[in-house]
């Protein structure tokens, strides 16, 4: 079927879109002008969708806006998706200088690391400080970091860069994750990166180091100070006689500062030597020899012919076999491990003192180096002793080599180690009215037969043989129950499962009497000891005594001798061995605040001793000056047997608690005075974070009001905020016990099994505080008068303990009516609920019917949707073949009242032709009559025009 469609207009004008199929060539002249040229089909198309649009802007103008409309819409937002900017944010402000313009610190605010590194080639040392303006750290750090610049800037160049603006190339190229932060570069080695404090006195020191990783020693005099360092030390000897750089001194000094850039504490010093005597003193006897000085193990050399002889060997060889006498904690006041893994080694000593790196001497630190030479100098060695003289500044004769002397033929090994392992064993009492404790002293013992001494010198002790001992003394424990006695006994017994091993156990008797409160790690000796009557009316306070301290030359065992030979050594002879720590008071006093240092304290001198085995820790008396015998007596009285040393105590401000309370609050400091008085006293132990402990507070407060108050206290302690002495804390939370009135040494403890309520409490004060529970064996029998006194004082007691117990039973029953009431209104709530359960089941049946239903009519929704759709889209397609229709109907028409027009101005056959002519196409199913060359006439064609747009709009 071919499209025909044209517009008519003037004469000669030819249609628009039209297709010759061959016929009607039979037309009058002017109808060859209704064929078009092919060239003009896509023209003609685009032509008939015009039409198409105007014709429906015509028809159904509504149509046309919403696209319109539609497509704006589209575009719109076509536009803000794909070509939407981003945020605008506020640019950064330019930076500024961070450092003055006088300054001696050259100052690279614009982050320029390039100029940076380019200035840094032409200068020996140069330090870099990378800073962030905003950052409080560099902020405070500015100031130091001048300091030292005023006093090196003409050896050293200080170049600060700002690593923060966002357009620098530092921030680029270095991605730091936190500042500030301090590079050196020693010519072209580098960076060595400092983290230590930021201290201008720390900082020039470390600078210095860099400058100089080498010390000179040019003679005897400073070697002995080399050696005698607390620090571990490195010497090489070079020859540079024959050459201004022997072999191997570049190698040497690049290892010095790989040691400082591995670690910015400077730990392993590194010296050199170019006098061929002074490297015999220490073994070196080929020019590009490495030394490695150990205080008690042997020194040793680089092995050259192992080990590749370069820098980063060296330093990697002398960090794994130095040897720490003194190490330095620096702490950076942040979240650590530092002081967690080295309590975890054992009992630390830490000293703080106030340091000053740039001294030229130390004549504190020479001491406490005395002091850790002479604790661990075990064997007496010789090269120690003669250092030992260096440090005290007495004369000696010449120094001897210090090159580990050929072994000579080991003697026969004793039947018995100088050293042998020991512990010690406390016995308990041998009978209940006995006050004394038998302590003994067990050592194991090699024989000939046994296992050789270790080549080290110092005896290995063995876990299980000491639990083989212990387990065969305590067999034998009833040969040393004795008398109270000033002697010590001895004995030798053989092991029950080794034939080449005996035990020797030394053991002599205390009287609990005379020495009171012991404080120290054995729980037997940490039960009060003090005498209370009960004949007396009112109780005594007894302060505990103490075990006097070796300093005060009072001895609990006066055939000890306490001179500097026993302290010689004494790391050897006990198993709690310290390990001693400095720490620079001048930087973190807050820790030894914390330990128990006074805070206001005009010099920051301050030694503890913090065994976390132990859970404890001592505190050096802060009236005693930090030197070198109060260091020695604070170590000796922490490793004898009974230390005379008490644990530090720490506890909450009594001041912040009211007087005036039904329930005292115990502290730390009031405990002596509160709990050890003339009343009978009922103890609380509670911690905040304890979850069971408030539940208690309402029955002790009853119990405060039933008891009368000039006779009895009820008190409670916070032990998670106090500490107390070993014999009085508890191992679960609450705990109660009551401390008897005239017998605090009869302290009892609440039973576990029974529960904490009001009545138990009273049954447990009752039972407990009876004079007829005391002890017999007391210093002076009861006269009658004070039976008679005490007789009448409980039955007062009684009776006033009896009228409160009424008042409980009447509270009893009142609580038990209310209770049957409770009872009913619950059984009425359960049958409620009960019948709301049924009514919720209902509910429930009924709500998945509504929803099996309302899915069905869902269903049914969308099927009768789908065939609207369907109906819909079957009557756009009829409407659309009806334009079509009426379209074509309209022109057939127009053709035939045209045709009628000229027929009637023609005559007979002539005109009858073309009329028959035009009748044919129109009977035609697939063609479109074509129109003639003439025109109608307007008026007739606007008025057929106009009838049919009237019928449309009916047919609408």
């Amino acid at each position: 079927m071919s499209e025909c469609g044209g517009r008519g207009g003037g004469g000669g004008s030819s249609s628009d879109d039209a297709e010759d199929e061959g016929g009607g060539g039979g037309g009058p002249a002017g109808s060859g002008s209704l064929s078009p040229a092919p060239a003009a089909s896509s023209e003609g198309r685009l032509r008939r969708g015009l039409r198409g649009a105007s014709l429906m802007a015509r028809r159904r103008p509504e149509l046309l806006c919403g696209a319109v409309a539609l497509g704006c819409a589209l575009l719109l937002a076509l536009k803000f998706t794909c070509s939407r900017a981003k945020d605008v944010i506020i640019p950064a402000k330019p930076p500024v200088s961070f450092f003055s313009s006088r300054s001696p610190v050259l100052d690279l605010f614009q982050g320029q690391l390039d100029y940076a590194e380019h200035i840094r080639q032409d200068s020996e040392v140069v330090l870099l400080f990378f800073y962030a303006p905003w950052c409080g750290q560099s902020i405070a750090a500015r100031a130091e970091i001048e300091q030292v610049a005023s006093q090196l800037s003409d050896q050293v160049l200080f170049v600060a860069v700002n690593c923060w603006w966002n357009q620098g190339k530092c921030r680029k190229q270095k991605h730091f994750f936190y500042f500030p932060v301090i590079y050196l570069y020693h010519r072209s080695f580098g960076p060595i990166e400092y983290k230590g404090p930021m201290s201008a006195v720390y900082i020039e020191k470390f600078v210095r180091r860099v400058m100089k990783p080498l010390l000179y020693i040019p003679s005897q005099s400073e070697l002995l100070d080399f050696l005698s360092n607390y620090e571990p030390g490195v010497l090489g000897y070079f020859e540079f006689s024959g050459s201004p750089q022997p072999p191997g001194y570049l190698t040497f000094f690049t290892s010095a500062l790989h040691s400082l850039k591995k670690d910015y504490l400077g730990t392993v010093r590194f010296g050199v030597i170019t006098n061929k005597h002074l490297a015999k003193l220490v073994s070196l006897v080929h020019s590009g020899s490495v030394y490695l000085h150990r205080h008690f193990n042997t020194s040793l050399v680089f092995p050259r012919e192992v080990i590749n002889y370069t820098a980063e060997n060296i330093y990697k060889w002398a960090l794994e076999n130095r040897e720490l006498l003194l190490r330095w904690l620096r702490p950076h006041g942040g979240k650590s491990l530092l002081l967690n893994n080295e309590l975890k080694k054992g009992p630390a000593l830490f000293v703080f003192i106030p340091f000053n790196p740039l001294a030229e001497s130390h004549p504190l630190i020479d001491e406490i180096t005395e002091v850790a030479l002479e604790y661990n100098n075990c064997h007496g060695d010789q090269v120690v002793e003669r250092l030992l003289q260096h440090l005290r500044r007495v004369d000696a004769p010449v120094f001897k080599s210090l090159a580990p002397e050929p072994p000579a033929q080991l003697p026969d090994p004793p039947l018995i180690t100088e050293s042998p392992c020991c512990n010690t064993v406390v016995l308990p009492q041998w009978h209940s009215i006995s006050r004394t404790h038998n302590v003994c002293e067990l050592c194991v013992n090699q024989t000939a037969g046994g296992l050789r001494p270790s080549s080290v010198g110092m005896p290995q002790c063995s876990f299980f043989e000491m639990a083989a001992a212990l387990d065969s003394f305590y067999l034998k424990e009833q040969t040393f129950y004795h008398v109270a006695s000033d002697s010590i006994e001895c004995r030798n017994f053989l092991s029950f499962y080794s034939p080449f091993s005996y035990y020797t156990a030394c053991c002599r008797t205390i009287n609990r009497g005379v020495t009171g409160f012991i404080d120290s790690e054995q729980d037997v000796f940490e039960t009060p000891t003090i005498a209370f009557s009960s004949l007396e009316k009112k109780c005594e306070i007894d302060t505990p005594s103490s075990v006097p301290h070796i300093e005060e030359n009072r001895y609990l065992f006066p055939e000890l001798d306490v001179d500097n030979t026993s302290f010689i050594g004494l790391s050897c002879r006990t198993n709690k061995t310290l390990n001693i720590y400095l720490l620079d008071s001048n930087l973190f006093w807050l820790y030894a605040e914390r330990l128990g240092a006074p805070s206001t304290a005009r010099v920051k001198g301050f030694a503890a001793i913090v065994d976390v085995k132990e859970e404890s820790h001592y505190v050096l008396d802060p009236k005693q000056a930090l030197m070198k015998f109060t260091l020695e007596s604070f170590i000796q009285n922490f490793s004898v047997l009974y230390s005379p040393l008490k644990r530090h105590l720490i506890g909450s401000d009594s001041s912040q608690f009211p007087s005036q309370r039904l329930i005292t609050e115990v502290t730390t400091d009031t405990f002596w005075e509160v709990v050890l008085q003339k009343q009978d006293v009922l103890l609380l132990y509670y911690a905040q974070w304890c979850g069971f402990c408030p539940a208690l507070n309402h029955i002790f407060i009853q119990l405060a009001r039933l008891l009368p108050a000039d006779t009895f206290t009820v008190a409670r302690i916070d032990v998670s905020q106090n500490d107390l002495p070993w014999e009085f804390m508890v191992d679960r939370l609450p705990t109660v016990l009551f401390f008897p009135c005239n017998r605090k040494d009869l302290s009892v403890k609440y039973p576990e099994d029974l529960p904490i309520t009001l009545p138990n409490l009273l049954r447990f004060i009752l039972h407990h505080s009876d004079p007829a529970s005391a002890p017999q064996n007391l210093v002076n029998p009861p006269t009658k008068e004070c039976l008679q006194r005490e007789a009448v004082l409980q039955q007062g007691h009684i009776s006033h303990l009896e009228r409160e117990i009424q008042k409980l039973r009447a509270e009893i029953s009142a609580l038990q009516q209310a209770q049957g009431q409770v009872e009913a209104r619950l059984s009425s709530a359960r049958r409620d609920e009960q019948q709301l359960r049924r009514q919720q089941h209902t509910l429930e049946r009924q709500h998945s019917l509504l929803q099996l239903h309302s899915e069905q009519l869902q269903a049914l929704y969308e099927q009768k949707t789908r065939e609207l759709e369907e109906v819909a889209r079957k009557l756009q397609e009829l409407a659309d073949a009806s334009e079509n229709l009426l379209t074509e109907n309209t022109w057939l028409k127009i053709l035939v009242a045209t045709m009628e027009q000229k027929l009637e101005g023609r005559d007979g056959a002539e005109d009858r032709a073309p009329l028959d002519e035009v009748r044919l196409d129109y009977h035609k199913p697939s063609g479109v009559p074509r129109l003639p060359a003439s025109t109608p006439p307007p008026s007739n064609v606007s008025s057929t025009l106009a009838s049919e747009r009237s019928t449309e709009n009916r047919t609408d």
